[in-house]
This record gives C-alpha cells, sequence and structure tokens, in this order.
C-alpha cells in the first residue's frame, strides 16, 4: 500500500494533450508573428543596395549609430512620448467616468452606452476624414467658434497646418475613438462589484462621489492597469490617424515613430534602417508591457 502511493506520488503528472490542441495556434503564430520578426531582427543589421531585389549585405550596427545621429528619428521619438504622455492618463480617467455614468439603471442607459461605444465600430479612415474636414479652416468646430465670437469671422484655426496643433489635434481623434472601448472594460468590472459594498459604505458616511474614491477606484484597480498598459502600447503605435490627417507634417510636428518607420520602408525602401527603427519600437513597447507584471495589482482590504 505504500508502494503504491509512493508511485503515486513520484508519477509526472504531465500532459501533451493541451499542447497539441495549442499547436495549430502556435504554427500560425510562428508563421505570421515570430518569423517575421525574426526576420526583421536580422534585417536591422543589414542594408539593401540599389536593387532592392539582391540579398542585403551585413553592416553590423550601422544602423543603430545613424538612428543615434538621426535628429528627425529622435523629434518622433519625442512626439511619440508626448503622444504616449497626453492620451493615456486622459483614456484611463475619462472612460471610467463614463462606465459609473452608464452603469446606473435608469431609462434609456442602453442609448447611451450605444452612442459611446459607436466611434469604436467606426473605420479609423472615416474617422480620420471626417475630423479632417471638421479641422478645416471653413469646416465646423471653426464654424461653431465664429458663431460664438471666439474667432474672428472669416477667418478660422489652422487645426492640422501649424505645428504648435498639429499632434495635440490628432491625440483628440485617438481619444474619441477609444473612450467608449475602455468605458466597456470598466463596466465589465463595475458590475462585479456586489452593491452591498456601497450600502456598508453609506451607513460610514461614504456616499456620492466619496464612495467611489473609497470602493469603486481600490476594487477597480487591476482594470486600470489594464487599460493603462493597452492605450499606452496603442499610443506609441499611432498611425492611422497621422497618415490620413497630417501626413506628419507640418515640419515633422505630428511624425510619430511608427510614421516614420512606414516612411523609411515604403516609401524610401531602406528596409535594414527601418527595421532598426522598429527594433527600438519593440523596446518601447516591451517596457511597457513588463510594467504590467511590476507594479502590484492587489486591491487594499475594505473594511
Amino acid at each position: 500500500m505504500l508502494n503504491k502511493s509512493l508511485a503515486q506520488i513520484l508519477k509526472p503528472n504531465f500532459s501533451f494533450t493541451p499542447y497539441l490542441f495549442l499547436l495549430p495556434a502556435l504554427f500560425i503564430l510562428g508563421l505570421t508573428v515570430f518569423w517575421p520578426a525574426l526576420q526583421a531582427f536580422y534585417l536591422s543589421f543589414t542594408r539593401y543596395g540599389y536593387d532592392i531585389t539582391e540579398a542585403p549585405s551585413w553592416i553590423g550596427l550601422s544602423n543603430l549609430q545613424r538612428l543615434w545621429t538621426d535628429p528627425i528619428f529622435w523629434q518622433t521619438l519625442r512626439n511619440t512620448l508626448l503622444y504616449l504622455a497626453c492620451v493615456v492618463p486622459i483614456l484611463v480617467i475619462a472612460p471610467l467616468g463614463l462606465a459609473i455614468l452608464v452603469n446606473g439603471k435608469l431609462p434609456g442607459m442602453n442609448w447611451f452606452r450605444t452612442a459611446y461605444y459607436t466611434p469604436v465600430v467606426i473605420s479609423i479612415v472615416v474617422a480620420g476624414i471626417a475630423w479632417k474636414w471638421l479641422y478645416a479652416e471653413n469646416g465646423l468646430l471653426n464654424q461653431v467658434l465664429q458663431t460664438l465670437k471666439l474667432v474672428q469671422p472669416g477667418s478660422g484655426i489652422p487645426w492640422l497646418t501649424i505645428p504648435e496643433l498639429a499632434l495635440f489635434s490628432v491625440m483628440a481623434v485617438t481619444i474619441w475613438k477609444g473612450l467608449g472601448y475602455y468605458m466597456m472594460i470598466y463596466l465589465a468590472g463595475l458590475q462585479s462589484i456586489s452593491p452591498e459594498l456601497y450600502e456598508a459604505a453609506a451607513l460610514d458616511g461614504s456616499d456620492g462621489a466619496r464612495k467611489h474614491l473609497d470602493i469603486t477606484v481600490p476594487l477597480m484597480t487591476p482594470y486600470l492597469l489594464l487599460v493603462a498598459v493597452i492605450s499606452s502600447i496603442s499610443a506609441t503605435k499611432v498611425f492611422e490617424e497621422v497618415f490620413i490627417m497630417t501626413q506628419g507634417g507640418p515640419r515633422n510636428s505630428s511624425k510619430t515613430i511608427v510614421y516614420y518607420l512606414y516612411e523609411k520602408a515604403f516609401e524610401e525602401l531602406e528596409i535594414g534602417y527601418a527595421c532598426s527603427i522598429g527594433l527600438v519600437l519593440f523596446l518601447l513597447i516591451f517596457v511597457l508591457s513588463i510594467l504590467r507584471f511590476i507594479v502590484p495589482t492587489h486591491n487594499r482590504e475594505l473594511d
């Protein structure tokens, strides 16, 4: 009996069955993600000649040295970090406020949820073109400002054509389109909070807006961190809005690192240099991703 129990303890419980089910997905990921990523890593140390159909030549760290002295690269990196610093805090805080509002049981609340979520399902191409029209000097936004007498009649603010405003105007589109998506993530978390916690907090004098500081925010910490990481990665990889609305201008003021990568790879055909930019982008996203595991996600105890 003892020998049988010992044999059961020492018997390995490892099974290949779950991994067999994962093999098709791993094969597709390896073919479409991991292998191209390894190729891009290799190409970042090479350079193509005038004939792009020929094999690239190995140049070692020359592309990285060129990045170090490239003023446009550093400008696009600053633009990307500024984009990150401005967009992410808004997309972490504002959707939580919207989720709290639409989590009520008032009549017609489903219509409000749909209205807030509608920008998410709109194509970014359609949204970019529509906002570009809104930002035009004779567009709706300037017309409203003229009606309110905030600008002179017949004139308008050049939202997309001056360096001081172009990048912030593009940020507004990213925020508008992302609010509903992150709101739904928060809404799922809010609906998992027991109403009894709010009732108990009300007995202790925590009511109104204070109950959200005492109950909602601590319990929503994992969701807040999740949204922070997802929105940070999305803001770092922003491309479509810039491509449609400003083409990186004026004077590179709205050019992000992904747009610069696209420009080098597909317009100037500097594949090796573009892969070096992609390597920097990968490191930046990797750092943002591991922050999710470094920052503690436990909630404080609620009495």
